[in-house]
């Protein structure tokens, strides 16, 4: 069976609580016995899962890409919900949504970053195009922290309609650009909301920022022009949490 490693101790936790029937086998370091690896090896076991002792090396040349901790849990491979699932998703939504577009974030590293952060918003999806978009890999998995399991990721085939679809259930469409006129503290983020966020650089494409309703700006009072999409990311979500709060 196909598989995919999952490394370092907090993420491997939040795989076996949230999905532990993905799990396939824990590898763990050979000697490494203290009470935090005991933690999740005791949760594993209660899994009924099957944990193999390994060598320092395996788990350095597995884990290309990042600190295993001494651990690596073997999945099957990260499922993105289709496209076709998306409308069920809005359907199930009991509170207000809330939505994070992504158009142009080809990174893993931020693709779970932004995973995370929409996870502690309370996000109900997150939304990004197929072409030109990071894939939801055992990278982003592994950065995410376990948000991969919790919030769907969808990629569609047609971004501009699928924010038409969203402006027709009643969500308005704010779009993240350095040149707006007002900031996103500026803008009523309490109703149903989806946030766009560009690529670093560049920003939105052109089309996806005409079918935004209103632009929005964070502004910065440093020397640098802008901050990592999963920090920016961080910003807004958590803009429209605290109007949310401040009116329940």
């Amino acid at each position: 069976m196909k598989s995919e490693a999952v490394y370092g101790l907090h993420a491997v936790t939040t795989l076996l609580q949230r999905s532990p029937d993905q799990v396939i086998e824990i590898w763990v370091q050979k000697g490494r016995a203290d009470k935090r690896m005991q933690t999740v090896l005791s949760l594993a076991e209660e899994q009924g899962l099957m944990i193999s002792e390994v060598d320092k090396g395996l788990l350095n040349q597995k884990a290309d890409e990042g600190n295993h901790q001494g651990i690596i849990a073997w999945r099957k491979p990260v499922q993105n919900k289709s496209e076709k699932h998306l409308p069920d998703i809005l359907d199930a939504i009991s509170g207000t949504p809330l939505v994070l577009i992504l158009d142009g974030v080809t990174d893993p590293h931020n693709l779970g970053a932004c995973l995370r952060t929409a996870d502690a918003a309370g996000a109900h999806v997150v939304i990004a195009p197929k072409d030109k978009s990071a894939p939801l890999n055992a990278t982003a998995a592994k950065v995410a922290c376990g948000a991969a399991e919790a919030v769907p990721y969808i990629q569609v085939t047609n971004l501009a309609r699928t924010m038409k679809d969203l402006q027709e259930r009643g969500i308005w469409i704010v779009g993240t650009a350095g040149e707006a006129e007002q900031t996103i503290y500026q803008h009523d983020l309490t109703g149903p909301m989806a946030i766009v966020m560009g690529a670093e650089g560049p920003g939105m494409r052109r089309l996806t920022r005409e079918h935004c309703d209103y632009l929005a700006n964070i502004p910065m009072a440093g020397e640098v022009s802008s901050v990592n999409v999963s920090v920016a990311t961080g910003i807004c979500l958590f803009e429209a949490v605290r109007q949310r709060i401040a009116v329940s």
